[in-house]
Order: structure tokens, then sequence, then C-alpha cells
């Protein structure tokens, strides 16, 4: 079995966490109990490019369940969990690709080993494997049943390819499942983002203005618990859909322009490219701390902050200082990339219960439906969606009513009026 890890002796520990996420993961262990009976994925080789995370592990081991081949790369250079990755290797036997901190060329080299492997279905968190696959490998094309995609980032990329003709095989998007979006954006993204602030800087957010770039659901996640700490929040937007149920939400709204002179931590969780910039820098007051929640590193203009800077050290193990020529020191955490996985755990294990059941039921799906499905992007199915949140709630001990016979055909008529 090929791999690339940091230290095979972080296994064990590994594993314990995997375990322990397990417990937080019923839903999850239902499917892979279920897949391990019914083996919906035999003959099935997936590539899966996903942050290397213990709620991830046990992903791999539902799909493994279900008698996929697997190969797992990381989809972030700084989100791995290197005894998690050792783990996987050692102990569930699946070829893991990831270090946490590899450069560029070692991220993409790892993209191309998981391919190697002549994948049927591809599982993105935000992409680079299917753009890969596009570009590069060409030849995996006829071999590709289909793929899921995990992110807003990613869903914003496969439309794009949609819309330009050029997406060669069916994308179930993951990412617009509502037990997916309202709940692991919102309350995952929500309360690792601030736990990877907090870790980081161990700052008091009561008190502080908290500035939050975007209002979609990973951001107002981050805005609800920013809030809830006590600090002052102000949201800048661009959709004024967004920006307006910001301001009925009770936030303070505004262009960052202005936000800036005022805000003491920065946040950007908007999907798109340079959004905190020079201009809002040079506005900045001392100590002013500044991240990303987004998928990628280019929400923060990192290289003009570089150039605006007379000094640069690291004042702690996530924290970047960089010192202005007039002395004003701006902290850049986690060097710009997710906070939330670069210098916390990211989600915890009960929201991404939900998520990766999506993940997992979106491959059985494709699968089931191949040769059925057309070259673009598809929502989750909703009986899939409401079949993830009935176990859940199942899982909590929660019962809910039923409709009657009566309420059903009053609701399906058009007859019965008032």
């Amino acid at each position: 079995m090929k791999y690339d890890i940091r230290d095979m002796k972080l296994a064990n520990q590994g594993r314990d966490k995997v375990e322990w996420a397990e417990e937080a993961m019923p839903v999850l262990r239902l499917i892979r109990e279920r897949f391990a009976r019914e083996k919906p994925l035999k003959g099935v080789t997936i590539a899966a490019c996903l942050h290397v995370t213990t709620e991830t592990a046990n992903l791999m081991r539902t799909l493994q369940a279900g008698g996929a081949r697997l190969a797992l790369c990381a989809s972030n250079p700084l989100s791995t969990q290197d005894d998690t990755a050792a783990a996987l290797v050692k102990h569930y036997k699946v070829p893991t690709f990831a270090i946490r901190g590899e450069d560029r060329k070692t991220y993409y080299q790892h993209v191309h080993a998981c391919l190697d492997a002549k994948p049927h279905l591809s599982m993105d968190d935000g992409c680079d494997v299917v753009s890969t696959i596009h570009s590069e490998r060409k030849d995996l094309l006829p071999h590709m049943l289909g793929g899921s995609e995990e992110t807003t980032t990613g869903v914003i990329r496969l439309r794009a390819m949609e819309a330009e003709g050029v997406l060669a095989y069916p994308i179930i998007a993951v990412n617009d499942a509502d037990t997916k979006h309202l709940f692991d954006n919102r309350y995952g993204t929500g309360q690792s983002t601030i736990d990877g602030i907090v870790r980081a800087t161990n700052r008091l957010l009561a008190g502080s203005v908290f500035v939050v770039a975007g209002y979609g659901w990973c951001a107002r996640g981050v805005a609800t618990r920013a809030r809830g700490m006590g600090a002052h929040v102000i949201i800048t937007e661009v959709d004024p859909l967004r920006a307006l149920e910001a301001v009925m939400d009770g936030y303070q709204v505004m262009p960052m322009a202005d936000a800036a002179p005022a805000g003491d931590i920065f946040v950007s969780v908007t999907g798109n490219r340079t959004v905190i910039t020079a201009e809002h820098f040079e506005k900045m007051k001392d100590g002013a701390c500044v991240c990303n929640s987004g998928h990628f590193d280019i929400e923060v203009d990192i290289p003009a902050l570089k150039k605006l800077a007379k000094s640069v050290k690291r004042v702690r193990e996530h924290v970047q200082q960089f010192t202005l020529t007039d002395g004003r020191r701006i902290n850049l955490l986690a060097e710009g990339r997710l906070v939330n996985l670069a210098a916390a755990e990211g989600h915890p294990a009960c929201v991404m219960d939900m998520s990766f059941a999506n993940q997992a039921l979106a491959a059985e799906h494709i699968v089931k439906n191949q040769g059925k499905l057309e070259k673009r992007v598809y929502g989750v199915p909703k009986e899939i969606d409401r079949e993830i949140a009935r176990l859940k709630l199942l899982s909590m001990g929660v019962a809910i009513d039923t409709l009657t016979p009566d309420q059903r055909k009053y609701l399906s008529s058009w007859q019965m009026g008032t």
C-alpha cells in the first residue's frame, strides 16, 4: 500500500481520537452498519481530497465498509492531523497522502498520487481533484461515474464548469444539502472558527469589535457565536439581500473600508479573493488580528500585507505579526488559511456526522444511478436529506409529529380551499 505521511508512530494516538470522534457520529455509524451488510460500493474506487481529520477517518471507514477501494489526500496543507493520517494507514489500511504543512508542490503530488488509483468517484473539498482531472488527468475521465463536493467554494467552481460546458461527469453538491449547510456551515464553522481564533490568540472576545466579511451560512455562524461571546459584531457584504438580513438580525452593516479602523478582529468568510486588502490594512488599529475561514488562502491579501510591512515575526504558533512602517502591528492568524482547521481541530464530530452521511449516501446514489445522470451539478436528493435528518433526530432521542391522511390530502389539493 502506497502512502505519504509524517510519522507512523502517531498511529495509536490517532486511532484513539478517531474512536472518540465516532462516539459523536451515530448517523454515519448506522450507515456504516448497513454498508457492511449490503456492500453498495463493491468494486468502486474513490479518490477523496478532504481535510484529513478524525471525522474524515470515520467517513473513510464507512466507505470502506461499503466495499470501496480508497485513496485519500489533504484538501488544505494546514488541515491535516498527522496522527489521524498515521492511523488511517496503519489501523484502517487507507492509502493516505497528507502531511501537515506540506508545500504547494507536495500538495499536488499528493492529489496525483490519489488519482493514480484510477478512481470511479471523486470526493472533493474545494474542487481540486475535479479540476486536476479535467486539466491534467483527462485519461481518467472515461472511468469516472461521478463525484461529490463538500464546500461552497467548490460548488461555485463546479457550476462555472457546468455553465461553460466543460464538466465531464456528474457531481452531487453535498454542500447544498439542508443537513449540510444549515448545520455544518452555520454551527460547525461558527464554533470552530471562534475556537481557532481563541486558541491562536488567547484574546478575550467580550467587548471587542469583531468584523465578519460576508453573511452566507458560514459567516452567519461566525457572527452569531462572536456575538454570543460578547463581541460587538460588524458585517460587511456585497449582496443587498444578505446585507439587509444582517441588519434585520441586529448587526451593524457597513463597507470594509469603514469597518477597518474600528475592528479588533477581522474574519473573512466569503469564498472570494482579496476581500481584506492594503486599503484596509492601512486603516487598521495597532494590534488588529486578521484571519480567514473561507476554503482558500486568497481572501486576505497577504502579498499586500507583506509589502506594507517593514518586519515580520512569529509571536505565537499561529500568529505572524507584521509591523508596518508607522509602527502599527497587524497580526495574521494561521497564515491566512482556514483558521478553524489550521489553529484548531475543525468542526465538532456531531456536525460532520450529517455532512459525511451526505457524502456516503451521495456515493451510493451515484453508483446506483450510473449511466442515468447527466454531466451537471445535482443537489442531494431530498429523500437522502430527510433520511439523514430523521436518523439524527432518532440518535438524539427526539420524536416529531407526522401528517395525518387528511392533512396530506389538504396539502396536495387545490379544491379544498379555506
